[in-house]
């Protein structure tokens, strides 16, 4: 077993690859993901819209959506701890103008990431405002978290073979990724950390 820090992408790549070619296939491998460096992932791959994550329609709605923002991200008692801004409306569009319910507020959510069908995804999901209370609010929460343990996913199997499979430092070699598999995923302190089994063909 081999351990990875990773304080950013390019050293997520690097450990992958240094892995990679010195491991014989089947070996499993610990990813350490520190939690700065999930953020920028997350943000690149997740919260694509203006650096927003829409979770109610989209940003052509003036008037009816919901979206997080700038979201920060610790470990907490062995789930993720995800802090982000939540800003939203659920108002009607009378003569051009927004009439309803609005507000903008800090949410925490409380998450237990799970690797599905090649994804990281959110389990046992719970949102609640930090600060704030209110009928609103109270809903928000509810269909907020409802909506990330649905829609929330990352990538994970897609961007290991796409680093892994770049040949592009060394293009007379070929590789190929195999049975990629995440057997187990902790939280910890200052880290995710992901453990993964799978095979590089260099041809």
């Amino acid at each position: 077993m081999r351990n990875v820090s990773s304080r950013g992408w390019p050293l997520v790549r690097a450990g992958f690859l240094i892995l990679a070619l010195f491991l014989r296939p089947a070996h499993a491998v610990e990813l350490h993901l520190q939690y700065g460096a999930l953020e920028r992932m997350i943000a690149d791959a997740v919260f694509t819209q203006d650096g927003r994550r829409y979770v109610h329609n989209d940003k052509s709605n003036k008037c009816n959506f919901a979206y997080l923002e700038a979201p920060h991200i610790q470990g907490a008692g062995g789930r993720l701890r995800i802090r982000a801004k939540f800003t939203g409306r659920s108002a009607l569009n009378v003569v051009g103008q927004c009439v309803g319910l609005g507000d903008a507020f800090m949410v925490v959510v409380m998450a237990t990431p799970q690797y599905r069908n090649g994804n990281i995804v959110l389990q046992n999901v719970a949102a609640a405002s930090d600060g704030k209370t209110g009928i609103y609010i109270r809903k928000v929460c509810s269909i907020l978290g409802a909506s990330l343990e649905r829609d929330f996913k990352y990538p994970l199997a897609s961007e290991a073979k796409r680093i892994l499979e770049d040949s592009a430092g060394q293009p007379e070699y070929k590789r190929e990724l195999r049975d990629f598999q995440v057997p187990a995923i902790r939280v910890t302190d200052d880290s995710l950390v992901i453990q993964a089994d799978f095979a590089l063909v260099v041809k």
